[in-house]
């Protein structure tokens, strides 16, 4: 026997619960998890996270009546596949590389999927399949990947449909620590993964073009060429060269830019310090050290210097990288505890840039009262009606502790926007896709202002290429 369908007084049909599963439960996730609960009765979710820590899925969930938190190990097929089937739509926050097997098992189960990752070539493949289906396969909705694109195609969009021609485009991200908890020489704090600091920059040469010549910076220079920018009401920042910043070229509709940079902010000075971990090789992971375990921070240093009957190590790493003793790179370094004999590395076979991590961790992570911040900077230079302009646009987010951090917010909630949007039919484009057409960016951009994600827009002359604002 047929069951009648529940209707309300209104005679409409009722909304069924709505499952959102979210995959991880990392430092990204509490915002994006917060939203949903939040909304959970109003829009009919029943939010389930899945991690391999039960204690960090229920710490994300807590007692909320509309939330549930399961262990999860993403490597397990069968525990895989059955939380997705349960599933509405799927957000996984797992890291970038893990993303595929769950991509895969949402296209055999009919699953929309969201992700703040950059599309892979395997996510990239599954395109066909997706769009055949009818699925949405959102991805790049974060930060940097998402905010960045979102915010630039809004000004990229409006400058051309006005008829104007992009000339120049730059954009700069950092995941920084607020001014009223930077309290190290560095003023730096780690507000997101410590590894992807420590390799930031690795695997080729960074390229861009410049007034219409390709330009190329290897590893090993990388931290030596930095461009400054000042933000209103916040100060100086460098930016160095992100790896590729070409394939953005036709990502946003800029074949034939001149001029395309995209760049990771740090305060300033952080970048002739970190040059020095690339010289000495100590951000190397490519292979392990012997008896990295029971290694001091002080032995660690010496591995890659000279020997020396003689010289202390101090004296041996000054004259190595040719820093003089009254140098605020000096101080920096003492500040890391760097030549302390009786801290152990603590780790098994580790690589140079795990001990490097190792020893930063010491004194880069966030203290409970500490604050993070989220700074992006874009750069549109334009031709109008014969006329060269600019716009300069700036956000800045700081995060209110350390759970809810100004990372969380600005990954997470973008992320949680989109996916009810795909759930409400809002957007139904098929395919693997980044957040770059109106219908996305638009509201999503537009919500993102009620939790203080503003980008403040200046109008300042066009200076093109100016090589004097260039570090050497």
């Amino acid at each position: 026997m047929q069951l009648p369908t529940l209707v309300d007084t209104n005679l409409q049909p009722i909304m069924s619960t709505r499952t959102v599963l979210v995959i991880g439960a990392g430092k990204s996730t509490s915002q994006l998890v917060l939203y949903f609960l939040n909304k959970s009765d109003k829009e009919n979710l029943r939010v389930i996270v899945g991690d391999i820590s039960l204690d960090n899925a229920l710490a994300l969930v807590g007692d909320h009546p509309n939330g549930e938190a399961f262990k999860l190990d993403v490597f397990n097929k069968q525990e895989r596949e059955a939380a997705i089937l349960k599933a509405s739509i799927v957000v996984s926050m797992l890291p970038a590389r893990f993303h595929i097997e769950v991509a895969k098992d949402c296209v055999r189960l009919n699953k929309s999927m969201v992700t703040a990752s950059y599309i892979s070539e395997e996510m990239q493949a599954l395109d066909p399949s997706v769009k055949e289906k009818g699925l949405v396969f959102m991805n790049e909705i974060g930060l940097d990947p998402g905010i960045d694109h979102m915010s630039a195609m809004q000004v990229i969009d409006r400058i051309r449909d006005n008829g104007g021609k992009m000339l120049l485009f730059e954009s700069f991200t950092g995941g920084l620590v607020a001014p009223e908890s930077d309290t190290n020489l560095w003023n730096y704090k780690f507000t997101w993964n410590p590894r992807n600091v420590v390799l930031a920059g690795q695997g080729g040469a960074a390229e861009f073009i410049q007034e219409g010549s390709y330009k190329y910076i290897p590893y090993q220079r990388l931290f030596r060429r930095t461009e400054f920018l000042q933000v209103e009401g916040y100060g100086r920042f460098e930016g160095y060269a992100n790896r590729n910043s070409l394939k953005y070229r036709s990502v946003y509709g800029l074949d034939d830019i001149p001029t395309l940079y995209r760049g990771t902010l740090r305060r300033v000075g952080f970048s002739k310090a970190w040059h020095i971990f690339v010289m000495m090789g100590m951000t190397d992971d490519s292979y392990t050290l012997q008896e990295t375990e029971n290694m001091s921070y002080r032995d660690f240093v010496n591995l890659f210097l000279p020997y020396s009957p003689t010289d202390s190590v101090e004296l041996k790493l000054r004259h190595h990288v040719k820093i003089d003793q009254d140098d605020v790179l000096w101080d920096k370094l003492l500040e890391l505890d760097f030549f302390n004999p009786k801290k152990k590395i603590g780790l098994k076979n580790a690589t140079p840039a795990q001990c490097l991590q190792r020893i930063l961790e010491d004194k880069w992570t966030l203290a409970p009262q500490d604050k993070d911040m989220i700074v992006m900077y874009h750069k549109f230079g334009y031709e109008l009606d014969g006329e060269r302009k600019q716009i300069d646009a700036t956000m800045v987010s700081v995060g209110d502790d350390q759970i809810n951090t100004a990372m969380a917010r600005t990954v997470g909630l973008p992320v949680a926007i989109a996916t009810l949007r795909i759930l409400n039919k809002q957007i139904t484009t098929p395919g693997v896709q980044l957040p770059i057409t109106k219908e996305v960016y638009e509201p999503i951009l537009k919500e993102l202002e009620d939790y203080g994600v503003v980008f403040k827009e200046y109008h300042v002359p066009y200076l093109g290429y100016n090589p004097d604002n260039i570090g050497s």
